[in-house]
């Protein structure tokens, strides 16, 4: 497919993990390597060819509105979720009609990693196939990925279809915090708030979930021990 041009980053969550660091900012404001988290993901996107990206903001807000006027690529557009939280799901509906038609990058801002040989946004492009996907996942190994310390997400079929993983079950990839999700996975979705990953179980039992595993290192910058642990891993990639 043609490399989306538009792309959605929720960046409006608490961040209670990440305290006391966000008692007095906002969690994508934070820094790793001398950078905010916001500013990894976007010039990450910048460089994939994205053109306007829509910024959901809640706690903190003005800091963050502030910070990105500063930016001229992309295009920012603000989400302004200060009256309440949307989630995962609600803040993307919210912001649909600021996103277009066409599939999307779909972005956390405290997810960050290092690149393998081709971009790992550049790859997620390549690969998804809107005729037989809703959503196209970058996933990372649960196993020696920086912060992340859980039971994994997925499980995923030769064919790169996902199935999420039972309550009791230990997966091999979690959901690297990454994506391109196109409108169709939206169709019929709640109003208010929910999560996100209700759409991806709709989606995967209907076989249209995939997942693309990262290549790279993975980092999930979600507590204060996350920062240095990014930080020696980006330091050593470029050694």
């Amino acid at each position: 497919m043609t490399t989306p041009t538009r792309a959605m980053v929720l960046s409006a969550g608490l961040g209670t993990r990440m305290r006391p660091l966000t008692d007095k900012m906002p969690k994508p404001m934070v820094e790793v390597g001398g950078k905010p988290l916001i500013d990894h993901v976007l010039d990450r996107l910048t460089d994939a060819g994205v053109e306007r990206a829509v910024v959901n903001v809640h706690h903190f807000a003005d800091q963050l509105e502030r910070h990105l006027r500063s930016r001229t690529r992309p295009q920012i557009l603000i989400s302004d979720e200060r009256g309440i939280l949307l989630g995962t799901g609600g803040a993307v509906v919210k912001a649909l009609p600021l996103l277009g038609d066409a599939p999307f990058f779909h972005v956390n801002s405290d997810s960050i990693w290092v690149d393998g040989v081709k971009p790992n946004l550049a790859r997620l492009a390549e690969g998804f196939d809107a005729a037989a996907m809703d959503a196209l996942l970058l996933l990372a190994p649960t196993s020696g990925s920086i912060g992340y310390a859980g039971r994994g997400d997925f499980t995923m079929t030769s064919d790169g279809r996902l199935h999420r993983r039972a309550e009791r079950e230990v997966a091999p990839f979690v959901f690297a915090g990454a994506a391109i999700l196109a409108p169709a996975l939206f169709k019929d979705a709640p109003q208010g708030e929910f999560p996100l990953t209700d759409l991806f179980g709709r989606a995967a039992d209907a076989g249209r979930l995939h997942g693309l595993r990262l290549e790279g290192l993975w980092m999930h910058v979600g507590t204060p021990d996350a920062i240095a642990l990014a930080e020696n891993a980006i330091r050593a990639s470029t050694a």
